[in-house]
Parts: structure tokens; sequence; C-alpha cells
């Protein structure tokens, strides 16, 4: 899919910081979920339910994890595995995103 093809639409309750456009996921019959993702003026607190890639495209993303700050700059990538409490930051980031399994928040 061509990058200027992607429709990046509001995520849950962080829209106004947080935009994402999926390539593929539950809906293609894949375990792997794979999006890009607009950080914008972003404090975003998670709790992974799935092992996670993050790759940073444009900007700067700040990880908070276990006590620490992972700073990522543009082509720098992180792993974080299923149960990671986090915040992600970022005045201004475009990141690229792999999680497994896709269907995650239809886990029980």
């Amino acid at each position: 899919m061509r990058f200027a093809d992607l429709e990046f639409a509001p995520r849950f309750e962080h829209g106004e910081t947080a935009q994402v456009a999926e390539l593929c996921g539950t809906g293609d019959a894949t375990q792997l979920g794979t999006g890009w993702a607009r950080l914008s003026k972003a404090r975003i607190p998670w709790t992974t339910r799935y092992d996670e890639v993050v790759t940073v495209y444009q900007g700067q993303l700040q990880l908070h994890t276990d006590g620490k700050i992972h700073h990522l700059g543009e082509l720098d990538s992180i792993w974080l595995p299923a149960g990671t409490e986090l915040v992600y930051e970022a005045e201004h980031a475009l990141i690229q995103y792999a999680i497994h399994p896709a269907n995650w928040a239809s886990d029980s």
C-alpha cells in the first residue's frame, strides 16, 4: 500500500493526539497487526496486551517504562513484550508498529 493512500483515523479516547492507519489485522484473517500512527502532543499511558515492535520514522518518541525513559529517534526501534506498562510520549512522531496477536482486544 502506498503511504499517500493511507487513511488515518483517531485512536480510541486519544483521538486528538493519536491517529492510526491499519495495514493488516483481524479483518485480514491474520494474527499479525501492522500499521502507522501519528502522534502529536501525545502522552498516552497504556499496558500492552500483545507483543509490539515500534519503529520511529519521523520525529522522536519517548517510551516511559520500568522507571526508565527510552528516547527513540528516526529509524530507532524497540520491542515491547506483552504486559508492558508504559507511556508513549511525543511532541510529533510518525511510527510504524507491528503487534501479535492482532485480536488482543477480543481475547479475555
